[in-house]
């Protein structure tokens, strides 16, 4: 093991001086790999980045919460089958909630977009606006900066109070707390009870929760009309092992409510968080697929030109291979010096490739999230190492197993 030690330091040091001594014609081999890497690693930080900041935004949708609405979020087929269904409605959620026994908190949701917030002089559009009860808080994992949030009573007597964002907190009450103070949404006045922490931005950075403002569901039927915004009723499980049971026994329920005829398909949608995750997968493993060919032909490219050069170092070096054959290299020794010399320069290339593509992805995080963990850098050297073992293979072979007595010949 020490006599192999040894003589894997002296193959070393064979490799890298052949490198250092052909310095311009070893750079310009490593380009291919180069591009390569700066490829794949991008490719790599861009996925995982997409990926992180996807999970993120859809965190609030809670793991353990079921979505009861009239169409699913990612509808097949024929969109005429969905769009004809009858609507969700409020007596639908009240019979649901008696029925079901596998849940912890279950709250009807409506939405809509874009509303006008006066405060005096300073006005601001809020991003969200949504009509629900005080259950909500659960289903939606709502925490509050300061305040309270709306109570069974307010919601009963439709009460126009309201729970506000950050960014609405920011624009109308730069310098005073606002709990308690009046706001007019729509020119219809609100009191506001309660300041929700700090939210970030919503899916994808499209929008920002923190211009959310939450109500009383008939307060919001009241300001935005009965017939805005499509109910959907929020049932959170509470424990994500009982959640096939829970969305079994809401199926069940709901065909019962819905009056569903047996054998007939439903005409409601059950949601979740993981249709997102899959959706997301089928979609981003298209773009990886198309990532890994524009990366592997770049690869390929490098490879061939590492492999060429490689063949010209065994012509050039034909007679110092035979006069280490005829002193007593092994064929083995021979192989290896020049495996390690390819597998060396692609080294180089994906260190450098490295060191392109890191100041690249927090070029791109400017526009894109990216991420760079260790195991991308890991895989980068890793492949950037095979490369190298693989273009050089068919070269360290053919030097390898050279006849000694004509490569002394070699002029």
């Amino acid at each position: 093991m020490k006599l192999f030690f040894i003589e894997f330091l002296e193959i070393f040091t064979i490799a890298s001086r052949a490198i250092r001594v052909n310095k311009l014609r070893s750079a310009l081999t490593t380009l291919g790999i180069i591009i390569g890497i700066v490829a794949v690693t991008t490719m790599a930080t861009a996925m995982v980045g997409l990926r992180e900041a996807f999970l993120s935004s859809i965190s609030t949708l809670g793991s353990d919460v079921l979505y009861v609405s009239k169409t699913p979020w990612f509808a097949m087929g024929d969109w005429s089958q969905y769009r004809n269904r009858k609507d969700i409605t409020m007596d639908q959620y009240e019979r649901l909630k008696d029925m079901l026994t596998i849940h912890e908190a279950i709250a009807p949701t409506k939405s809509t977009f874009g509303m006008n917030v006066k405060r005096k002089e300073n006005s601001v559009i809020s991003t969200a606006v949504y009509g629900t009860t005080e259950e909500f808080q659960k289903t939606s994992q709502i925490e509050l900066e300061e305040g309270r949030f709306m109570s069974e009573m307010d919601v009963k007597a439709a009460r126009k109070v309201c729970m506000i964002g950050q960014d609405i907190v920011k624009e109308l009450f730069p310098n005073e707390s606002p709990v308690n103070k009046e706001i007019r949404i729509n020119n219809v006045p609100f009191k506001v009870l309660g300041v929700m922490t700090k939210q970030g931005s919503g899916f994808l950075g499209s929008f920002s929760m923190d211009g959310m403002i939450i109500m009383p569901i008939k307060a919001f039927e009241s300001l935005a009309g009965e017939s805005r915004g499509r109910l959907r009723i929020d049932v959170k499980v509470g424990d994500t092992a009982r959640l096939e049971d829970s969305k079994a026994e809401i199926i069940a329920a709901m065909r019962i409510i819905r009056k569903v005829p047996y054998g007939k398909p439903d005409d409601f949608a059950v949601n979740q968080q993981e249709a997102f995750k899959q959706m997301y997968d089928q979609t981003i493993g298209i773009i990886a697929l198309a990532g890994i060919v524009i990366t592997a032909l770049s690869l390929f490219v490098g490879a061939i030109g590492i492999m060429n050069i490689m063949f010209v170092s065994v012509t050039e070096r034909t007679k110092e291979i035979g006069i280490r054959k005829a002193i007593g290299a092994k064929t083995w020794s021979i192989l290896l010096q020049f495996l390690t010399e390819s597998a060396l320069i692609c080294l180089i290339g994906g260190i450098i490739g490295l060191m392109i593509s890191f100041p690249l992805s927090l070029i791109i995080n400017q526009f894109l999230p990216t991420s760079m963990p260790l195991g991308v850098v890991v895989l980068a050297l890793i492949i950037s190492i095979l490369v190298g073992l693989i273009s050089g293979f068919l070269p360290a072979w053919k030097a390898s197993h050279l006849n000694p007595v004509d490569a002394l010949r070699y002029e």
